[in-house]
């Protein structure tokens, strides 16, 4: 019991110690002061690698912007139902595998798949996978400053050149950190 004690009175003063320490902890504000790019890419178009390749090149131009980027999630229930799909696709493949036949009598097709059994699980898989890809696909490339949206291929119809989005970001940078003074405006009467 004696040393329970002591070795709850050690943590004690170690936690103490390290929590008495004189530099002060960065904020999350203070982590992120800059305005924020943030892309939401279709990850199964290929995107990915043109969010890398403005990435590199708005950190050369733009150095105090963060810019984030993540999937773009399929609209409605399409998600759901491609992981549906997907376990479907794994249950047949093993039932395939297995040579399950369910008590019932074996139509020509299962009895296809079973004597072919290599052909029938790669044809399940990718045509799985086919339709799983179709069902995840949304084509987004969507830009947005500051949590406002600025670009969008959903409704253009495609990505932005890196001397649009240049623009589309210094505009965005003027008008977040303009200098001008609300007073001074004077209005006709």
């Amino acid at each position: 019991m004696h040393w329970l004690i002591r070795l709850c009175i050690l943590v004690v003063l170690l936690v103490h110690i390290d929590g008495s320490s004189d530099s002060v902890p960065l904020t999350k504000l203070g982590a992120k002061t800059g305005p924020t790019l943030r892309f939401f890419y279709c990850y199964s178009c290929g995107y990915k690698k043109a969010f890398e390749q403005y990435v590199n090149i708005l950190k050369q131009k733009y150095p105090e912007l963060h810019v984030e980027g993540e999937n773009f999630d399929p609209p409605g229930y399409n998600m759901l139902i491609a992981k549906i799909l997907g376990m479907l696709k794994i249950l047949i493949i093993v039932l395939i595998i297995s040579k399950t036949d369910f008590g019932l009598p074996i139509t020509s097709i299962w009895h296809w798949c079973i004597n072919n059994r290599i052909y029938a699980c790669m044809l399940v898989f990718l045509i799985g996978n086919a339709l799983e890809g179709h069902l995840i696909s949304s084509g987004a490339f969507e830009i947005h400053f500051n949590d406002v949206p600025v670009w969008s291929k959903l409704e253009t119809g495609r990505i932005p050149q890196p001397l649009e989005l240049f623009q589309i970001i210094d505009f965005h940078l003027d008008m977040q950190f303009s200098e001008m003074d609300v007073g001074k405006i004077k209005f006709q009467t």
